[in-house]
């Protein structure tokens, strides 16, 4: 080790990471109402039991939580019908992609996703010193044949985004099963089912089947897209031996007093749940038409949000779009990043949001 550099450097590797960069929230100076649709936030807000809930817990922040989160595993196994011994709760399902990545991959070892999948995939795979593999897709889907040709000696994880983000296309689970069979036994499946309770496809499954009786998948799930974004809120179901070394290397109170008594109350009010799925059904399936009516492209999505391709002409491309629409306080976001320089992703937001973007676009299309 070199004794004379003049101050710490991250070890190799570390600074090749391009850090993510989420989906801005402000609109441009004397913009007086925002609508912010770049983030896939529940448009309705957060169960009103949860806020409840977390207003009982502001008495009580000088004591620590549940390291292990114990009710709010139970209310989800309750919810779900699951064995809450094989969930683990985290800081947001981003935690558990990190600590899954930092637990099954070191340096010399690979890990498999789609070219458009979740970038923070890259990003954890990075930070372990692996090698990331981005695999092409088909009509902007996950392509099994392509991923499994994908898989060397070196492979360790295979993440799928199911459905992805930000496409909003999914695999009907036959064909998650297919890419599971296909599969070494030491490869480990991480589905990624974020936006789960939001699809309405007869042929999908979120994965706790496949993540209950196998030895190499696991299922990761976030509360964000139901109301409880900024509590940061996810978990995982997978077996009991990755349980355990999840466990071994997370962090002793990784969910906060505020997250866990919010989670528990939101998960339990199915009421709220069904509201919100009604809504974002209504609402999607209108945007599409509307968009599709002034001649854009969108990429079918099973998601909370819309993939809304642009024109190549640079007046109408993407990012002009993107300054049009944010000069009138219709925040959506750019995924250059994500391999679409020209395209937009669109949160289902309010009936007066979502009207008020196919207006401005209506215009801005029209000048």
């Amino acid at each position: 080790m070199k004794q004379d550099q003049p101050r710490p450097t991250p070890r190799a590797g570390i600074m090749d990471i391009e850090a993510y960069v989420p989906g801005k929230s402000t609109a441009p100076a004397g913009v007086t109402k925002v609508y912010k649709l770049s983030s896939n936030e529940n448009p309705l807000g957060p169960s009103p039991k949860a806020i409840e809930a977390a207003r009982e817990v502001a008495g009580k922040l000088d004591v620590y939580p549940d390291g292990t989160a114990r009710r709010l595993r139970e209310a989800i196994a309750e919810v779900h019908g699951l064995n809450p011994a094989n969930i683990i709760c985290s800081n947001g399902s981003d935690e558990i992609l990190g600590l899954l990545a930092q637990t099954y991959l070191a340096p010399g070892d690979e890990a498999v996703f789609t070219e458009h999948a979740f970038m923070v995939y890259k990003i954890y795979v990075q930070a372990a010193g692996a090698k990331p593999v981005a695999v092409k897709e088909t009509d902007e889907r996950a392509d099994v044949d392509a991923m499994l040709a994908a898989v060397t000696p070196a492979t360790r994880i295979v993440f799928l985004a199911n459905p992805n983000n930000p496409t909003g296309t999914y695999l009907p689970f036959s064909e998650v099963r297919r890419l599971h069979a296909g599969l070494p036994k030491n490869v480990l499946l991480v589905l990624d089912a974020a936006y789960a309770e939001y699809v309405r496809r007869n042929d999908y499954e979120a994965g706790i089947e496949l993540a209950g009786s196998a030895e190499n998948v696991v299922m990761t799930r976030t509360f964000s897209k139901l109301g409880l974004g900024g509590a940061r809120v996810g978990w995982m179901y997978g077996p009991a031996h990755i349980v355990d070394a999840i466990n071994r290397v997370r962090g002793p109170f990784n969910v906060n007093a505020t997250a866990i008594e919010a989670g528990i109350a939101s998960i339990r009010d199915r009421a709220h749940v069904e509201r919100s799925v009604q809504h974002n059904e209504k609402w999607l399936g209108w945007l599409s038409e509307q968009m599709i009516g002034l001649g854009l492209r969108v990429t079918p999505s099973v998601g909370n949000f819309l993939l809304i391709h642009f024109p190549d002409d640079k007046k109408h491309s993407a990012a002009a779009a993107d300054d049009f629409l944010s000069q009138r306080g219709y925040i959506l976001r750019r995924v250059t990043g994500y391999g679409f320089p020209n395209a937009l992703r669109m949160s289902i937001g309010t009936e007066e949001a979502n009207r008020g973007v196919v207006d401005a676009l209506k215009t801005f299309l029209k000048s």
